[in-house]
């Protein structure tokens, strides 16, 4: 992680996510610009976080830890996910991995501003209950579609969560076919026996550690909707 010490920049972001509609009179306000590299692990599970994060450009990826040391993806957010609401509330250390997957830039107000500051503030209130039934909806969703799915219908969901306006699926420039599988709860070989099925059947194209869609209704259909978002 990097502070960013552009103050323009910073300036742009706030007022590009209407920060003034959660937080009157943004100038008193002690926002910290931070930057972090595609690949970069933002939180581990267990930590104390100090401060709540806007995440204001990037992708980022949360993972789940479970008994057998590995992690099952739960989501993929996008701006304008809020990062740390519930250890905010409840007050317990960081519940879930957080790693991005592109360069991403992140606004952060600390907690204790905000505990002194803003608990009577009924817009920044009613923006953190969106966020939690949010996680609570998309972790519900990522919950069924891990125990219920087909690996087939994990992995097109998984793909069309991580893929680009050019079709193009990101995430596999910075995961491991192993790393992914271990995400989706299967094996690396049930994962590649998948993946060069849909090589054969001309859904998807694989070169090296990147995949391109070239037919994505057919992988929308597969998916049967679902989505790690």
């Amino acid at each position: 992680m990097k502070i960013v010490k552009n103050d323009q920049l910073l300036h742009e972001k706030l007022m590009a996510y209407h920060f003034d509609t959660i937080f009157p009179q943004l100038e008193k306000h002690p926002f910290i610009l931070q930057s972090f590299e595609a690949g970069e692990i933002m939180l581990d599970e267990g930590v104390d976080m100090t401060a709540l994060l806007y995440l204001v450009e990037g992708t980022i990826k949360v993972t789940a830890s479970v008994g057998n040391g590995k992690s099952l993806l739960l989501r993929f957010n996008h701006p304008f996910a809020v990062i740390g609401d519930i250890e905010f509330i409840r007050h317990v250390p960081v519940q879930s991995q957080i790693t991005a997957v592109t360069d991403c830039l992140c606004i952060a107000v600390s907690f204790e501003y905000l505990r002194r500051f803003e608990m009577n503030n009924a817009a920044f209130l009613k923006s953190l209950l969106q966020q939690v039934t949010y996680k609570l909806q998309t972790n519900t969703t990522a919950s069924r579609v891990n125990l219920l799915s087909s690996v087939d219908q994990r992995f097109a969901s998984y793909l069309l969560s991580v893929t680009d306006s050019e079709h193009f699926a990101y995430e596999m420039q910075y995961a491991s076919i192993s790393e992914i599988a271990d995400l989706l709860g299967t094996t690396h070989r049930h994962l590649n026996r998948v993946i060069k099925q849909l090589v054969e059947q001309k859904i998807i194209e694989k070169k090296r550690r990147s995949i391109h869609i070239l037919n994505k209704e057919a992988l929308e259909d597969l998916s049967q909707g679902a989505r790690y978002e």
